[in-house]
Formats: structure tokens, C-alpha cells, sequence
């Protein structure tokens, strides 16, 4: 059956969270470049910190973009367009024009045109050869874009395999034409001119005409004319010796080398191999960080909830990285990593948020093209994240927490430039943009942090100051029907504070946990003697049945908990303030009324279970020494320091502290803590020593 349990305990829990690691490996797996990566970081002005750089293949120096961009553009400047020349206009429109002439010549007055009437083909030899002269040279239409350009714009007229250069104001439009046939009629050998003026008018139509598909392809000719490269680095040549200056020159070369290595070298290499590097090394961190979280966090292994929470960052950042990185708009540094830190601080711990913060930053430099720069500042202001006050329940800590990581950003980043550049001038203003934004971006993480909360089922500190307004409803009820025992938890929650405060465990939560660890005594609250002013009801009862009744509100007040919606954390509290302890004074009185009987122990314990958390440990000591003193009379600050160390030896001699995190160091913390205010609240006078 143990085994069975096992079985089916490790089948639906770990399996389910290996498969959750395996598949976050593999999504960013799809994200891994498939180039080998450039190991040299380099800049203008920079010194080469590496060995003496030889050249190890052929490689041409290329010129820089925008070089290559004003040469371009320099020869863009001085381009024509090119216009084809559609011969079958031409042939159509004398066609046209021998209808219309003919369509004229039959029904004109033959008294009115004797010259044409008499040699009909002078006339139409004239318009034919007037129509092939201008369609030759090419008719452009008006309505054409490049019409809009100044009259000396220059472009290219193709007719067939020919093609010449000439500017617009020597080219012929249909309205141009038409007003010459008006003006040069009259003044030709012809004895009727005005005869051919209609037919050769209605023969007119535009032939030439721009080509986007020509003028492209001329175009693209010449680009491809303009040489990407000046000069050659030979193998075995010395690009830059160690310790060298990056000039220009040598810039130029390193550029040119970086850019030949990624596309020539990755080509050759094998991509199966690159992946399985970059494969290798995340399931090599991501691994190192699951055997961290099992093994020294057990709390957050054992809950998928929690594991799940921690390692769905690690593809929800990897998966922003890549959109950067391939939208080439967008600056690396935009991106709020410290967000990661203070989330994961709010809801665990401080190494905790470390750890992720470090193994995310490793992860994602896979990712980005960033060099050691992105690793070092990012990782710097995740420390300086963690260490702030950065906490959902004060906005003016969050802000100052903003600045001090932007403060850590700017320096970081104005150090690293003085390094590259040796000079504050070129301070490149634009990342310093990109990182206020990363730090706006980051104040994100103060309304992310109650949304995480409730769909991962955390407590944060926004919720436990929720929880401790006195005007929550279970809070009202306790005041209303249970007033004894409201004062009794404030009592009690002032010392935990106060003792969380000293050892530096969760204060807001154990203070909050102790208003709600007695809210079972609602149900029947006069059987508590924080809250009887007359006739004591357990009279009516015997041992067992009182003992019943005061152990049954640890039940009545998870079952209340857990129906006004009060977090798991908080009903932990309410379980385990009593450990397993006695009623004690219920069990004593029965042994002396049954001598000699089996006692049925059991029945007058607590179910527990026993405390774990410092905080919870804090409850239980200070619950017990709250209600202990109050049965003193007149107590001394010798009967109070009295009763602190016999209350905390009770519970450890009874193993009530067994499975405690609590050190002994913090136990001596506090009860120093409890003596004191202890003797504050019971109002204890100054001992004054003996003359």
C-alpha cells in the first residue's frame, strides 16, 4: 500500500513537474539562435584585451552601411526613369487616321477642297509621315507621375533594343501635338491644310509610357554596381595586436570579420551542433537551479503551484527577449528583469529571488546580442531590487526602489562606457532612454503582485493588511459575540510583532495570523473565560465534554477560515497555535476524580499539528504566555520572567517544538521580548533594589 501511495504520489506531482521543467527547456530551445556567437567585444577607441587577433581565412574589409547608403544614394540622385515606346499605338493610329480621312474625303465638298479632291494621296502621305515622325520621338501622356517633375528631368525613352536620354520639355504630349498640327498646317506646301487638321486630331494618343518593371531592373543594375567592400584581409594577416587600439580601420576590420564568421563559419558548421550547445547549457542551468529548488526549498517543490509559479519566468522572459531581439525597433534594455526579483521576493524570500534572478539572466544572454554589459547591469540592478524595500504594501518604498535601480542602471552603464570609450562625450543617451523606460516598465510588478496572487493562490502583504482591518467580518463577529477574546489576540499579536520584529521573521504575518488563530470561539464563546462575566457554563458539563468543547474551536475556526475565504497560511495558524498540548486543567481535574481509571489521553489533546514556521512557533509561545499571566495575581517581574521560562520549557519538554525552524538564538531573542512586554502588560512596577 506504501508503495502503491508512492507510486501514485510521484506519478501525478514530480512527473508532472519534470514534464513542466522539460517543456520550458524545450520552448526556449525553439528560441536559440542557430549561428555560432562572436566571442570578441569591441569598440572605437577601445583597447583589444585579447591575444594578438590573426586572420583566419580570406575575408574583404566592407564598407560600413551608411557608407554604402550615401554612395547609393549619391547615384539614386543622378537616375532616370525609363519610359518603353509601344509601337502597336503607332501602327493603330495611322490606321485610324487613313479611316478618318477617308470618312472625311467621302462626304466633303469637293468645290471647297479641289486640291484634295484632285490628289487624295499628297494629303495622306503627309499625315501619315507627320503621325510616324511624332510617334517615333514618343507621345507621353499627362496623366503620367513623372510629368509632375521640372522640365529638365532627364529620362530614358526604350524603343525596342534602343534607348535614349532626353528631357521632358523636348518630349511631346497629345496636347502638345495638337496645338503644332494648328500652328504648322497653314504654314505647309499643302493647298487645303485645314482638311487634315480633324483626322489627324482624332489619330492622336500617348505611346510612351513609364516602366516601374524597367526602370527596377536598371536600377538594381546599378546598386549592384557599387562595391560593398574596399580591400582584403589575407589569412595568417594581423587584424589587431593584443592590447591594441580599436581604430577606425581596424573597426572597420573587426566588423567586416564578425559579420564574415557569422555567415560563412555558422554555414559551414553544423546547426544541429550550435543548438545543441545552446541546449546543453540551459538545461545545464536550469537544472543546477531545480536541484536547488528540491532540495533546499522543499516547502515550494512539493506545491506545483509554487514550482510552476517560479519557473514560468523563465519562458515568459526568454519569449520577450526573442521578440526584441528580432524586432530590431525595440532596445534589449526596454525589458523590466527586476521585475522577476521583487515578485518572487514578496511572495518567498530574498535568495530565492537572487537565485532566479541570476539563473533568468543567464538563460536569456543565450538569447540576446547583448555582451557582458546586459549580464553585468542586469544582474547588478536585480541586487539592488532585492536589497530595496520594495514591498506592495508601501508605494514610497516601491518608488524610491524605482530610483535606486534606474541610479544603478545609469552609473552601470556611464562606468562601462568609460571604460569602452574613455570619455564621457560619447555616452550613448539613447540606452539611458531605453533604461527609464525598463524602470517605468518595472513599477508593473506593484499591481502584478495582488493578480499573482490570487491566480496562484499567494498571500501577500497587500492581502494581510486586508485581513487585519479590524472591519473584516469575521473580525466584527469576534468583537461583537467574543470581546474577550478580541483583546486576547490583540494582546497576543502585539507580542508576536514585537518578536518577529527582534528575530526578523514575517511581523504583518504573524500579527495578522494571530487576530484570527481563536476566531472558533465565536461559536460558543462563553465557555472561554476571556469572555465570562457570570456563571461558568462548564459547571454543567464534565472533563470530557469541557475538554471537548474548548479543542473544538481549533475545528470551528478552520471551518469558519476556510467559509469567509481567510488564505491556507493564515488557517495553518489557527491549526497549529495549540500543537498537540493538553487541556490541562480539564485533564487534571479528571485524573482526580477517576483514580485508578485508564485515562483516555487522546481525548483532552489538541489534533495539531505542530508548529513549523518561526511564526507559527512565535503564536503558539506567545498565545500560551498571554493567557498564563493573565492567571496571575499581582505578578512581580520575577513571576513574569517565572512563568516565560516555564511555558517555553512546558513546550519543549512536551516536543511541541520538535519540527520548529525556530534556532535557539531566536528563542533566547525572544524571551527577552515576552519578559518585557510581558511585564509592560501586566503592568508590572519597577523593582527598586533594597537599600
Amino acid at each position: 500500500m506504501a508503495k502503491e501511495e508512492y507510486t501514485k504520489k510521484f506519478s501525478f506531482s514530480d512527473a508532472g513537474k519534470y514534464l513542466l521543467v522539460i517543456g520550458i527547456i524545450a520552448f526556449l530551445s525553439l528560441l536559440f539562435p542557430n549561428n555560432a556567437r562572436f566571442n570578441y567585444d569591441f569598440e572605437v577607441g577601445q583597447t583589444w584585451r585579447y591575444d594578438d587577433l590573426m586572420a583566419p581565412f580570406d575575408f574583404p574589409v566592407r564598407k560600413p552601411a551608411a557608407e554604402l547608403e550615401l554612395e547609393k544614394k549619391g547615384l539614386l540622385e543622378n537616375f532616370s526613369p525609363y519610359y518603353v515606346v509601344n509601337t502597336d499605338i503607332s501602327r493603330q493610329q495611322i490606321s485610324r487616321f487613313e479611316e478618318e480621312f477617308a470618312k472625311d474625303f467621302a462626304s466633303m465638298d469637293k468645290s471647297q477642297f479641289t486640291d484634295v479632291a484632285r490628289k487624295p494621296e499628297k494629303y495622306i502621305e503627309f499625315g501619315q509621315k507627320f503621325l510616324e515622325r511624332h510617334f517615333r520621338n514618343g507621345i507621353i501622356g499627362l496623366s503620367d507621375e513623372h510629368l509632375e517633375k521640372p522640365s529638365d528631368f532627364v529620362i530614358n525613352i526604350v524603343r525596342g533594343r534602343n534607348t535614349r536620354r532626353q528631357t521632358l520639355q523636348n518630349i511631346n504630349t497629345v496636347e502638345s501635338i495638337e496645338e503644332i498640327i494648328q500652328d504648322s498646317l497653314p504654314y505647309s506646301n499643302l493647298r487645303d491644310p485645314d482638311f487634315l487638321y480633324y483626322p489627324l486630331k482624332k489619330s492622336l494618343q500617348a505611346n510612351l509610357f513609364y516602366s516601374k518593371s524597367v526602370t527596377d531592373l536598371f536600377k538594381e543594375d546599378l546598386i549592384s554596381s557599387i562595391s560593398a567592400s574596399r580591400g582584403k584581409v589575407t589569412k595568417g594577416d594581423l587584424i589587431i595586436p593584443k592590447d591594441g587600439i580599436v581604430t577606425d580601420e581596424i573597426y572597420e576590420k573587426l566588423q567586416s570579420f564578425r559579420t564574415e564568421y557569422e555567415e560563412e563559419v555558422t554555414a559551414n558548421k553544423s546547426h544541429i551542433g550550435v543548438f545543441s550547445g545552446y541546449l546543453l547549457l540551459t538545461t545545464l542551468s536550469i537544472l543546477i537551479f531545480l536541484v536547488y529548488i528540491k532540495f533546499y526549498l522543499p516547502e515550494i517543490f512539493e506545491k506545483f503551484s509554487k514550482f510552476g509559479f517560479i519557473f514560468m519566468w523563465f519562458a515568459i522572459y526568454g519569449w520577450f527577449v526573442w521578440l526584441v531581439e528580432t524586432n530590431t525597433t525595440i532596445s534589449i534594455w526596454v525589458i523590466p528583469f527586476c521585475v522577476v526579483p521583487i515578485v518572487i521576493k514578496t511572495f518567498f524570500n530574498d535568495r530565492l529571488a537572487f537565485f532566479t534572478h541570476v539563473v533568468l539572466i543567464l538563460i536569456v544572454s543565450f538569447l540576446c546580442s547583448e555582451g557582458y554589459e546586459f549580464i553585468f547591469l542586469q544582474i547588478l540592478a536585480g541586487v539592488v531590487a532585492i536589497m530595496s524595500d520594495a514591498n506592495a504594501r508601501n508605494w514610497s518604498g516601491f518608488f524610491f526602489t524605482m530610483v535606486f535601480i534606474f541610479l544603478t542602471y545609469a552609473m552601470g552603464w556611464l562606468g562601462l562606457s568609460l571604460i569602452v570609450n574613455g570619455s564621457i562625450y560619447t555616452f550613448d543617451y539613447s540606452v539611458l532612454s531605453s533604461l527609464l523606460l525598463n524602470v517605468f516598465l518595472t513599477l508593473m510588478a506593484f499591481p502584478l503582485i495582488p493578480l499573482l496572487e490570487r491566480v496562484f493562490g499567494f498571500t501577500s502583504a497587500v492581502s494581510l493588511l486586508e485581513l487585519s482591518d479590524m472591519h473584516r467580518p469575521l473580525l466584527k463577529r469576534l468583537a461583537l459575540e467574543a470581546p474577550g477574546t478580541l483583546q486576547h489576540s490583540i494582546q497576543v499579536a502585539n507580542l508576536c510583532e514585537a518578536v518577529a520584529d527582534e528575530i526578523g521573521a514575517d511581523e504583518l504575518l504573524v500579527k495578522t495570523a494571530a487576530l484570527y488563530h481563536d476566531i472558533g470561539k465565536i461559536s460558543n464563546a462563553s465557555y472561554f473565560i476571556e469572555n465570562q462575566s457570570g456563571r461558568n457554563p462548564h459547571e454543567d458539563l464534565d472533563e470530557l465534554q469541557s475538554a471537548e468543547m474548548i479543542i473544538s474551536h481549533i475545528s470551528e475556526g478552520l471551518a469558519m477560515a476556510k467559509k469567509a475565504g481567510v488564505p491556507k497560511v493564515i488557517r495553518r495558524f489557527i491549526a497549529t497555535h495549540h500543537g498537540t498540548t493538553r487541556v490541562e486543567y480539564f485533564y487534571r481535574n479528571y485524573t482526580k476524580k477517576h483514580p485508578g481509571k485508564v485515562i483516555p489521553v487522546e481525548k483532552f489533546c489538541y489534533p495539531g499539528p505542530k508548529p513549523v514556521s518561526k511564526e507559527e512557533t512565535i503564536l503558539m509561545l506567545a498565545d500560551s504566555l498571554e493567557a498564563s499571566c493573565k492567571s496571575l495575581k499581582n505578578p512581580t517581574g520575577e513571576d513574569i520572567d517565572k512563568m516565560v521560562e516555564h511555558i517555553i520549557n512546558q513546550k519543549v519538554e512536551t516536543h511541541q517544538l520538535t519540527e520548529s525552524e525556530l534556532t535557539f538564538e531566536e528563542m533566547d531573542k525572544a524571551r527577552g521580548v515576552f519578559k518585557k512586554l510581558l511585564r509592560s502588560m501586566n503592568h508590572v512596577r519597577v523593582e527598586y533594589p533594597e537599600e
